[in-house]
Parts: structure tokens; C-alpha cells; sequence
């Protein structure tokens, strides 16, 4: 693992959480963070969408930085976590109402769920587990875009969710470092 990819893997849910978290706070009395989305607060007409857009970037770059430097994993993890982290990059770019907002919002849903799976981290069993509980609250969060009323919370449960795994799987394998040889 580089040096870098401690700080990248904390980057990354900081970024998420405290840019939502601020950009909520910045909202009129009607933004509701169970029912509206993450993708609101950047959207235009939002109240300063630059915060959000802002930690949506910062959210994709670390996810590219923990990808490059992950050594650990294999190859087609590692892809597949920058993949989501550039899909995670465009979200930020192509902000509601634009049409390339919902594809890039879908890959990056997509990959950052599925990447532990292939990425054998920190176990090849516990990746397929978290893939699957990843999955999961992904499919609740498309259940929920059918007009549900819990969109906004399951969104977030589930960006949340796969913004920790990275830090996760960081501090799985700094423990195993510390821990003398048996």
C-alpha cells in the first residue's frame, strides 16, 4: 500500500459526508435529507451547489488515489474502484438536469458496489460479502427511485456505505501489518 492511500481512503467519506452535511445546512427549510437526494444539493437551483459538486470531485479523486495505490488488491479491483471514482468525478460534473447526471450516477453506484468482489480485500470471501451487502443497499436505493419515501436516506445509507468500505479495507491490512507473525 503507498503512503498516500491512508489519507485518500479518509478522504473520501469526509468529503462525502461533511459535503452533504454542509450543503444541507445551506438549504431552504424544505430540503429534506430522507427524501431528497445528494444529487439536489449540487444541482443547479440548489443553494451553493459548488459545496457539494465540490465534495462529490474530492470523493472521486480519492477513490482514484486509494485505487492506483492499493497494491494489495488485485488488478481488477483496483480498476474497478477508479472506475467508480471517475464515474463519482463526472456525477459532480454533469449535475442535474443534465442528461450524462443519471448514467454517470448509475456506474459509479455500480462499480463502487461491486469492486470488493473482484478486488480480494481484505479476504476473498469478506470482499464477496461486502459486495453483497453494497449490492443490497444499492437495490434499495433503485427501489426507492420508483417514488419511495425513503430515497434521500437510502441514497445516503448507500454512498456512505461504499465511501467507509475503501477505509475499511485500509485499516483491515495496516492491523495485519502491526500484528507480529504467528
Amino acid at each position: 500500500m503507498r503512503r498516500w492511500v491512508p489519507f485518500s481512503a479518509v478522504v473520501a467519506p469526509v468529503a462525502l459526508i461533511g459535503g452533504w452535511t454542509v450543503a444541507a445546512a445551506r438549504q431552504p427549510q424544505s430540503f429534506d435529507p430522507v427524501t431528497d437526494t445528494i444529487s439536489a444539493l449540487a444541482a443547479s437551483g440548489a443553494e451553493d451547489p459548488w459545496i457539494m459538486t465540490l465534495g462529490l470531485a474530492l470523493v472521486g479523486g480519492a477513490h482514484v488515489a486509494t485505487a492506483v495505490g492499493l497494491d494489495e488488491a488485485q488488478l481488477p479491483g483496483r480498476v474497478v474502484l477508479g472506475a467508480g471514482g471517475v464515474a463519482t468525478a463526472l456525477v459532480a460534473v454533469f449535475a442535474q438536469p443534465s442528461a450524462a447526471h443519471l448514467p454517470a450516477a448509475t456506474l459509479s453506484f455500480a462499480a463502487l458496489a461491486a469492486w470488493p468482489a473482484v478486488s480480494g480485500l481484505p479476504s476473498r470471501a469478506a470482499g464477496v460479502l461486502a459486495a453483497g451487502g453494497l449490492l443490497g443497499l444499492v437495490g434499495w436505493l433503485v427501489a426507492e427511485l420508483g417514488g419511495g419515501a425513503y430515497l434521500g436516506l437510502s441514497e445516503r445509507v448507500a454512498a456512505g456505505a461504499q465511501a467507509l468500505w475503501p477505509l475499511v479495507v485500509v485499516a483491515v491490512l495496516g492491523r495485519r501489518r502491526r500484528l507480529p507473525a504467528r
